[in-house]
């Protein structure tokens, strides 16, 4: 059920996002325009990709642990 629900939902994207595309197709954009577009969608793809390498590292090299004592505590005395 939830497969179906999220596969409807790209679905509906990808139809939206064609429908968008195609519909400003008459506004012209510059080079410059272009350029900027390029260079946004790498910078956010870099920082995107570096925000969860940080959070994969500092899950595996165990820093999360050390921001929550309290909740630490509560699990040792819950084994």
């Amino acid at each position: 059920m939830l497969l179906a629900a999220l596969a409807a939902i790209l679905i509906m994207t990808i139809v939206w996002a064609t429908m968008v595309w195609t519909s400003s197709n008459d506004v012209p954009m510059s080079k410059h325009g272009w350029i900027a577009l390029g260079i946004g969608t790498a910078f956010s793809i870099v920082i995107g990709c570096g925000l969860m390498a940080l959070m994969f590292f500092s899950s595996r090299s165990g820093y999360d642990e050390a921001a929550t004592p309290k909740f630490m505590q509560r699990r040792e005395e819950d084994e």
